[in-house]
């Protein structure tokens, strides 16, 4: 039998027996009221209510793009607009469709409205495999109502939608679900008719490795949720234990608390190991972080300070590879953003290693706090403004540029610190030639030794 037959025959089973479909498919809801998470789209008068109300879908938007990751309720909301308006409801993929089904749902649908004054739903998911001319072949529906366009998307829409597209849609943004959430949705599949039904309990540690293991992802935490019940129900137990829920989903409870110790000294080995230079115990620490769910901005955000505090300019490339990895981070989100967290520990792990920013840094805000800073000589001073000449500002200054060298000797450091020095430069990796280079300038500029203190 080939894919398309056994998927037809499968969807044809759970048509006649709906438990026999997936429990994520069991749950969907069936009003915005069910929908869980994604309040901020949700409020009284949001578009979505308004999509779904009849008296004023005239003035609902045609087409709605949602854009999120996975298991945030993209296609879950798709169905409840459909559901709830009574249209007809068609779904397609980006990745198996084409222009031809693309214009075939379309035709449908027209015939479908004349003869029996039915408007139809057509959920495309995953519309940024679309190409543009693929794209192009929506805009007659969209223009003309003839159909209600609900695509979904995991990639940024402004760089993979086409514009035409994108300015007759309402974008909506849908966040990951939070372990509140989360809770909330395996509790309901519990009790809920449509779910368990009441016939097993979860011990408390299984369900908080449910939430780990889930991601932000719905559809993920029912899935496991029902091979953990599958497994259970095999071995006659009341009750999925978390032994039962790991061996169910072959995944080990990492012991970590996102809240508590283990969160901190976790990221605190990471950035250890890291300054350490031992790229494999960093990676299995960055692994731990992932595998228990933490939030990927706050690991990037721990890599852009090792990438300065710990590297510098032994290796001035680190705190751009971070940087990077922290806005790849933010637009494409777990899993995927595991592989550029990896990158960016990895090049930092093994890059050579200075604290000379961090010290000179804190050198410098301790003498401040001291008092150490006085006026700022005047030939440095602003002389742009009327009066300015009359008070000695910017009188004597030399302009670099004007020096063969492009070095001006002359006093920048305000008397009370005039000849300390705050940066001391390693000779670890390319700040050696950075060593070099101060030691040139601060002879070029006749500073003095700094004081012994």
């Amino acid at each position: 039998m080939d894919a398309d037959l056994f998927t037809a025959a499968a969807e044809a089973r759970q048509a006649k027996d709906p438990s026999l479909a997936p429990l994520a498919v069991r749950m969907r809801p069936r009003d915005l009221d069910e929908v869980v998470g994604q309040r901020h789209l949700l409020g009284e008068g949001s578009p979505l209510r308004r999509l779904v109300a009849s008296e004023s879908r005239v003035t609902a938007p045609s087409s709605v793009i949602l854009w999120g990751p996975p298991g945030t309720g993209k296609t879950t909301l798709a169905y409840v607009v459909s559901h709830v308006t009574r249209q007809r409801f068609v779904e397609l993929s980006a990745i198996t469709a084409g222009v031809k089904e693309v214009r075939a749902v379309i035709e449908d649908a027209r015939r479908h409205a004349g003869s029996q004054g039915r408007d139809t739903v057509l959920f495309l998911d995953e519309i940024h495999r679309f190409s543009k001319a693929q794209q192009d072949s929506l805009l007659p529906a969209v223009e003309n109502r003839w159909v209600t366009l609900i695509a979904a998307t995991t990639e940024n829409p402004y760089f993979s939608i086409i514009s035409p597209l994108l300015s007759r849609s309402l974008l909506l943004t849908l966040e990951s679900l939070t372990d509140d959430d989360l809770r909330e949705v395996v509790q309901r599949a519990l009790g809920d008719e449509r779910g368990l039904a009441g016939t097993l309990t979860l011990d408390s540690d299984a369900e908080e490795h449910l939430l780990r293991i889930a991601g932000g992802d719905a559809r993920r935490v029912l899935t496991a949720l029902e091979a953990g019940a599958g497994s259970a129900a095999d071995k006659g137990e009341e009750s999925i234990t978390l032994a039962t829920l790991e061996s169910a989903v072959d995944r080990a409870a990492v012991r970590y608390d996102r809240d508590g110790d283990q969160h901190y000294d976790v990221a605190s080995a990471l950035i250890k190991s890291i300054r350490g230079s031992d790229v494999d115990a960093a990676l299995h620490y960055l692994a731990r972080m992932v595998e228990a769910g933490e939030d990927p901005r706050f690991i990037a955000r721990r890599l852009m300070i090792s990438a300065s505090e710990d590297i510098g300019m032994a290796d001035p490339t680190a705190i751009q590879v971070a940087v990077a990895a922290a806005q790849a981070v933010a637009l494409i989100g777990f899993p995927e953003a595991r592989i550029t967290l990896s990158q960016a520990v990895i090049h930092l792990a093994l890059a050579p290693k200075s604290n000379a920013a961090y010290l000179a840094i804190d050198a410098a805000l301790a003498d401040v706090r001291k008092g150490l800073a006085g006026p700022v000589p005047p030939h440095l001073r602003d002389g742009h403004y009327k009066g300015a000449a009359k008070l000695g500002h910017a009188q004597g200054y030399i302009y670099p540029h004007d020096d063969p060298d492009g070095v001006a000797a002359q006093q920048y450091a305000p008397d009370a610190i005039h000849g300390r020095t705050y940066y001391e430069p390693t000779r670890h990796g390319a700040e050696a030639r950075y060593a070099d280079i101060t030691t040139w300038l601060r002879t070029r500029l006749n500073t003095p030794t700094p004081p012994t203190s």
